[in-house]
């Protein structure tokens, strides 16, 4: 792994790469998780057997209870074809945390997520320095809203507030960039102003340690509306984060790539930066699983990457190695989307986008 021990050499060896081509990201962590079947002895290793609460369900406490599981969940997207694998901490901040009784435990399980990831990757790495992989800390949007009443008599109230959310997404960032996590990737953002306080959070990070490190910031589309769940169009989505000069920019989760496509092209069109995208194996069938098989998934993702549309592309729920292994043979030598440079203009959003032009 000479020339990309240091962090800061990963991020060049990423800049480089994803200017070179499209880069795969892994598939879902929960679909392996389940493949596993974990029994209640391995939600209580690593110290967790005294825990007062039930941990059954907690993937990300598996981090600190059952780590090679982990491990072999990221070593088999990589042997996939993935360039880059998300720590298993989705729902790692306090937040998420409280309903195992296990806030405490944020930092530990975000800082031994990245190591995890990290030891996966390295491994690959090493074993083909010519393509190097990456380590995406996760931080997801939490099951609280800044911008909604949880309570339908009373409009004005909130479950959680922007500085609850700031001060989460501080502790999971903290623990994934002292584990070594190459950049952050801010995904399933439903409420914007939910993912404006986790990128206060990073930028107070970023200033802290003298360093700043990639960003990818993924919305979520709640349904065939075009918008996310308090309501924003795609392009009112780019504007209200375009200030945080992200890595990239995107959508995954709640839709399959059929399903995404017209919203993708939407974001490709309008976005200044790159763009990535992750959609679910189709839509969910009765029982909650997913159908789709990954060629088709593939099939749909290599027209997006023949479109322009992409800069990095994966695989969200239901998708497993097998979906990463078609995914990745047909955007493979595909060239990335060419970033767009729209004019400079005053553009501000509210659930829609609105510009001014002279």
């Amino acid at each position: 792994m000479t020339g990309f021990a240091t962090r800061a050499a990963r991020i060049a060896a990423l800049e480089a790469a994803v200017t070179d081509r499209i880069l795969v990201l892994d598939g879902a962590m929960g679909t392996m998780i389940q493949a596993w079947k974990p029994e209640a002895a391995d939600w209580r290793g690593g110290g967790l057997a005294g825990h007062a609460h039930d941990l059954a369900g907690d993937n990300d406490v598996l981090n600190l209870s059952r780590p090679d599981m982990i491990e072999a969940i990221h070593r088999a997207y990589l042997e996939a074809g993935a360039d880059i694998v998300a720590t298993n901490t989705f729902n790692a901040t306090a937040i998420s945390q409280a309903d195992y009784g296990a806030a405490h435990f944020a930092y530990d399980i975000n800082r031994a997520g990245a190591e995890i990831a990290r030891r996966a990757a390295d491994a690959m790495t090493a074993a083909d320095p010519a393509r190097p992989r990456f380590v995406a800390g996760a931080i997801g949007p939490t099951s609280k809203t800044c911008s909604i009443s949880p309570d339908v008599e009373d409009p004005g109230f909130r479950g959680v507030t922007f500085e609850d959310i700031r001060a989460a997404a501080a502790e999971a960032a903290r623990g994934l960039v002292d584990g070594g996590a190459d950049l952050l990737l801010v995904e399933t953002i439903f409420d914007t102003l939910n993912a404006k306080a986790v990128v206060y959070a990073l930028e107070e990070l970023f200033e802290e340690i003298g360093a700043r490190l990639p960003v990818i910031l993924s919305g979520t589309i709640t349904d065939l509306s075009g918008r996310t769940l308090t309501g924003q169009t795609v392009e009112a989505f780019w504007i209200a984060l375009s200030h945080a000069r992200p890595f990239a920019i995107g959508l995954n989760c709640s839709l399959g790539a059929q399903e995404l496509r017209p919203y993708v092209a939407e974001l490709s069109r309008v976005a200044g930066t790159r763009l990535c995208a992750y959609p679910n194996a189709g839509l969910p069938n009765e029982f909650g699983a997913y159908d789709e098989v990954p060629a088709e998934t593939a099939r749909h993702l290599g027209e997006w990457a023949r479109a322009g549309l992409v800069n990095i592309v994966g695989g969200c729920c239901g998708t497993t190695p097998e979906h990463i292994t078609a995914i990745a043979a047909v955007v493979a030598g595909v060239n990335p989307r060419a970033v767009p440079a729209p004019p400079p203009r005053l553009r501000l959003s509210g659930l829609e986008a609105f510009e001014v032009r002279a």
